[in-house]
């Protein structure tokens, strides 16, 4: 009898797909988070996303009008929203625990916003604005409105969009900062986000593990989260693990920068040492 395929597997499988699934991969992170969120609890939020897309009206055409439209249904109605407490959280950053609570950080509303408007034939982006996820609908190019579901879907004007990245990096807007988001990019902000909520916390190790391991599943993903995950590795007291994979990387990285990847070599000594 073949088992099953883990849920690294299905995510290392969605993410190849030649139109990722965004739901079924934040869906994905949810259940190698925590296994009670995997089977029907995935099931289950799909279903919702189908359900809310269904109750909204037809007949929607302007990018105002859907921008209004997700705004009255997820904001409004239902109470789709975030706070700053949503933020120590770790189930703010999990979509089965925020389609249940109505609550979480910008970016997993931004998806509920996004996949539920997808359903219903919207134009419909994620615009990864520094610190702020928002939502797009219409054209990139123009005509457009954003939207930002982590204040209820509330429609931003040019000035609120200034605002948000002007607080986030103190630095003004540019038009690069508006492109639609590629949706592995947004997964792979979504598993940043755990990581650096877990990242003060020692007992929160293994959630740092485990983000760097899906993401580096990740058709493309930054060489030095390997050196990273490493470096956890040896944290974690696993020094033969985390020696080799620092001596993976030493090789990847040896022939553009051999000074680094000696450097590194020799951590990988060290963390060998400690073994005796």
């Amino acid at each position: 009898m073949t088992s099953s395929p883990s849920v690294r597997e299905r995510f290392a499988a969605a993410a190849r797909e030649e139109r990722p699934d965004l739901a079924e991969l934040c869906l994905l992170i949810g259940a190698e988070a925590d296994p009670a969120l995997d089977g029907t609890p995935c099931d289950l939020a799909q279903i919702e996303l189908d359900r809310l897309a269904g109750l909204l009206p037809y007949g929607l055409s302007t990018p105002l009008e859907w921008a209004t439209a997700l705004h009255e249904l997820l904001g409004v109605r239902h109470g789709f929203h975030g706070t700053p407490a949503d933020y120590r959280r770790l189930g703010s950053s999990l979509l089965q625990e925020v389609l249940r609570r109505r609550r979480g950080l910008p970016i997993l509303l931004s998806v509920v916003w996004m996949e539920v408007a997808r359903r219903a034939g919207a134009p419909v982006y994620g615009v990864a604005l520094p610190g702020h996820f928002v939502v797009g609908f219409g054209d990139p190019a123009g005509p457009y409105v954003l939207a930002d579901p982590f204040d209820g879907g509330r429609v931003l004007s040019a000035a609120d969009t200034e605002l948000l990245v002007a607080g986030a990096t103190g630095s003004p807007l540019t038009p690069d900062m508006l492109v639609p988001a590629d949706p592995l990019d947004t997964v792979q902000r979504v598993l940043n986000n755990i990581r650096a909520w877990a990242s003060p916390r020692p007992e929160h190790l293994p959630v740092q593990l485990w983000t760097l391991d899906l993401t580096l599943l990740l058709p493309r993903h930054p060489a030095k989260l390997r050196y990273e995950r490493a470096q956890l590795l040896v944290q974690m007291g696993d020094f033969l693990g985390g020696a080799a994979a620092m001596e993976e990387y030493a090789e990847v990285i040896g022939s553009f920068d051999p000074e680094s990847a000696t450097g590194i070599r020799r951590k990988a000594r060290a963390a060998r040492a400690l073994l005796n």
